[in-house]
């Protein structure tokens, strides 16, 4: 149930989150709303992560398609729906400058959640990486609105490389490497995929934890990805797209077949219901 979030339990929540980055491994999925948020907190996951394209896809967008007003709004709504640290998936900072950036964050901050990733992305495909300078001010700029309200709150510095078909793993973390220094607690390059690739970000950025994105089917286990030395895992949008491909099957059978069988993995109502109102 959706509550008022004290100082004290908002500090409790980073605490708790910093120290889930501490040693071990763990999953930190990605809910798009207060329903998927709660339920993944009834299964027993100790912190969630917003998905910018699963929220934005809800709302009839494509991923990026989401203001910064409605994003920290959706920041509020999932920090005040469970009791676990929420980490924001907070795009490249919804502002077009560094300064932009350190406000962007310092709003983020008041919204409860426990941490922030900042991307080196500009959103245009004919240049859809930020020159280095340019992304180590912004991501300086995240660091400096963390500091000035507590310095609490977990900042993660992604490399956006291998997502947008640049599979330099050299220039990779070299960025990495260079977010590090600049102040980042926790280090993401999503789209790497192969034991080789992440050994090696995880080598170069120690003792700092990494972030792994698995989006996909994947041979790797938890237990292969925890041997490879990565502290956290997350799955992006592929909760929410496990969503929309259920809904998009079912769908498509009703208006091409005049079928209803794609109903057939349909969760239950009397399960959700039970749950729901049992307030978890």
């Amino acid at each position: 149930m959706s509550q008022q979030l004290s100082s004290s339990s908002i500090s409790a929540r980073r605490q708790a989150f910093k120290a889930l980055h501490a040693s071990g491994c763990f999953i930190i999925p990605n809910p798009w709303d207060v329903g998927s948020a709660r339920y993944l907190q009834g299964l027993g996951f100790k912190a969630l992560a917003t998905t910018s394209s699963g929220y934005a896809w809800s709302r009839g967008r494509p991923d990026g398609g989401a203001s910064r007003d409605e994003v920290l709004e959706h920041l509020r709504d999932l920090a005040a729906a469970t009791e676990l640290p929420v980490n924001a998936d907070f795009e490249s900072g919804y502002a077009p400058d560094a300064q932009g950036v350190h406000e962007s964050v310092r709003l983020a901050i008041e919204t409860g959640v426990a941490g922030i990733s900042i991307e080196d992305a500009t959103g245009d495909p004919a240049s859809p990486i930020r020159p280095l300078d340019e992304s180590l001010a912004r991501l300086k700029a995240a660091r400096r609105a963390i500091d000035e309200t507590g310095g609490e709150v977990l900042l993660v510095g992604r490399a956006e490389n291998f997502l947008y078909g640049i599979n330099d793993l050299a220039g990779t973390i070299e960025r990495l490497k260079a977010y590090a220094d600049a102040g980042a607690d926790c280090l993401y390059a999503p789209g790497i995929r192969t034991p080789e690739q992440i050994s090696a970000v995880v080598a170069a950025v120690a003792p700092k934890p990494v972030n792994l994105l698995v989006g996909s089917s994947s041979p790797l286990t938890l237990k292969d990805i925890a041997a490879l030395g990565v502290r956290r895992v997350s799955v992006g949008g592929a909760l929410a797209r496990s969503a929309w491909g259920g809904f998009i099957q079912a769908a498509r059978t009703l208006s091409q077949q005049g079928r209803f069988d794609g109903f057939a993995q349909a969760a239950s109502g009397q399960v959700l219901n039970d749950f729901f109102r049992e307030g978890r």
